[in-house]
């Protein structure tokens, strides 16, 4: 991999590959609609001259087409907002796929563990039975059957699936990002779930290491690949690491249906959390036996030392943010 062009850079997986990319001497480019976001990602990185920007629509073909000629490999990591997944996800998915069909490139595509539905076994496999029972979780896979339709059946690609994450450049599509946000501004936080309910979250560093090292190996294409968190912890011990990192004390309520379902009345997006809200009580563990048997060892930082590492540098990013107790 010599060139890469990131979809959805500004993201909070996708800052984290690009930052990943940028650090392995890779030359990337960022692609996005916003060129104060686009910028903004520049100036996080340092002005390094080894990644270019380029403003764009991922819902338009041609748009990446123009973006993507000098790169080899796509990263696809755009995020569809949850209360607009089940109408936009497709037209996402056949727009990235057109562009990297057409030029002929390599595609690696980020993607979350609902087509799996209901976990029948302790750890998830690629193999895992996908009998989703949720709208989002049909759209998704939908969206999986699309990727690997005979259409595209010339076109390297590959899904790697992460659990829930969290990291320095997680933001609110993530179930715990919104948590360390509000516990770094010493804000009182929303924890969606039970507190005591053991649950798998990804270190997004870890995350783009690993899809690094995936995307770079010729033999990784036209498979799945499951990337596991650094093992499972209670949402009560997260939240102590958290705190005791922020050095605050505001309280963290625990979101079940019932307060989900009111707070959807005023946020479209929490509304549709909803809906999977069965994660939170039986929770998809991912098993990375594949990862580690075919690529390497997997790269898992201690929850003692990311959740720490994502308070101060959520911190650092919004001074101001940061109120007293």
């Amino acid at each position: 991999m010599k060139k890469a062009i990131v979809l959805g850079a500004t993201g909070g997986t996708g800052s984290a590959i690009t930052a990943e990319l940028i650090r392995r001497n890779i030359e990337t480019i960022a692609f996005g609609r916003s060129e104060r976001k686009l910028k903004q990602l520049h100036r996080t990185l340092n002005a390094s001259p080894l990644l270019s920007l380029a403003i764009g629509d991922a819902f338009d073909a041609e748009s990446i087409i123009q973006a993507a000629r000098s790169a080899d490999v796509i990263i696809h990591c755009v995020a569809v907002p949850y209360n607009e997944m089940v109408q936009s996800q497709l037209p996402l998915g056949e727009a990235v796929l057109t562009a990297a069909s057409s030029l002929g490139k390599k595609l690696v595509i980020i993607d979350g563990i609902y087509p799996y539905g209901k976990a029948v076994t302790s750890r998830v496999s690629e193999t895992h039975p996908k009998q989703p029972h949720t709208r989002k979780g049909q759209t998704k896979l939908a969206f999986e059957q699309l990727i690997f339709s005979p259409r595209w059946q010339n076109l390297p690609r590959m899904i790697v699936r992460l659990p829930d994450y969290y990291g320095p450049t997680a933001n609110k599509s993530s179930y715990l990002g919104m948590t360390m946000e509000a516990i770094a501004a010493g804000r009182p936080a929303m924890f969606v779930g039970r507190l005591k309910v053991p649950r798998e979250y990804i270190y997004l560093p870890d995350a783009a290491y690993m899809i690094a090292e995936l995307a770079a190996c010729e033999e990784a294409y036209n498979e799945e690949w499951n990337l596991p968190g650094s093992g499972v912890i209670a949402g009560y011990e997260l939240v102590r690491l958290a705190r005791q990192a922020a050095g605050m004390s505001k309280p963290v309520l625990p979101l079940n249906k019932l307060l989900l379902r009111m707070s959807g009345w005023f946020d479209p997006v929490v509304r549709e959390i909803v809906e999977m809200y069965y994660l939170t009580k039986t929770p998809v563990i991912l098993d990375g036996s594949k990862y580690t048997s075919r690529i390497g060892l997997l790269k898992a930082t201690p929850y003692r030392v990311g959740i720490p590492e994502t308070i101060k540098a959520i911190q650092a990013a919004n001074p101001l943010a940061r109120q007293t107790n």
